[in-house]
């Protein structure tokens, strides 16, 4: 398998902002839906952000929107987690993950549930937010 690489994370306080990274190898990253998601300790995991690489067409969770932006770089194929206004709810364990193959997303409902055939998972980075 072809694990996407991630960088960033931390630790920072309510309203603070990060930077999520994930670089992804080209062959998957090509017009693939390429997804962030996170799991907090005795929660579920969820799809936060997700992004359709050929088109550029992006998904959120609803309680992200406005807070979080996901982006590409297609020179680098590189996608981006820029999440502002963090709450101390935001805290978790992110992972960005691509399908097996090429694959639109389609929908938010699709897009952000990781049931969906996600194969290419990055190592995961914590993002703690304190009160």
């Amino acid at each position: 398998q072809v694990h996407p690489v991630q960088s960033g994370g931390g630790s920072v306080q309510a309203g603070g902002s990060l930077r999520l990274s994930c670089a992804v190898d080209p062959i998957v990253y090509d017009r693939n839906c390429v997804t962030w998601f996170r799991q907090a300790p005795g929660k579920e995991r969820e799809g936060v952000a997700a992004i359709f690489t050929g088109t550029g067409t992006t998904y959120y969770a609803d309680s992200v929107k406005g807070r979080f932006l996901i982006s590409q770089d297609n020179t680098t194929t590189t996608v981006y987690l820029q999440m502002d206004m963090l709450r101390p709810e935001d805290t978790g364990m992110y992972y960005c993950a691509a399908a097996a193959t090429g694959w639109t997303c389609l929908e938010a409902g699709y897009a952000l549930d990781d049931k969906r055939g996600y194969t290419h998972w990055g190592q995961g980075v914590q993002v703690t937010v304190s009160s």
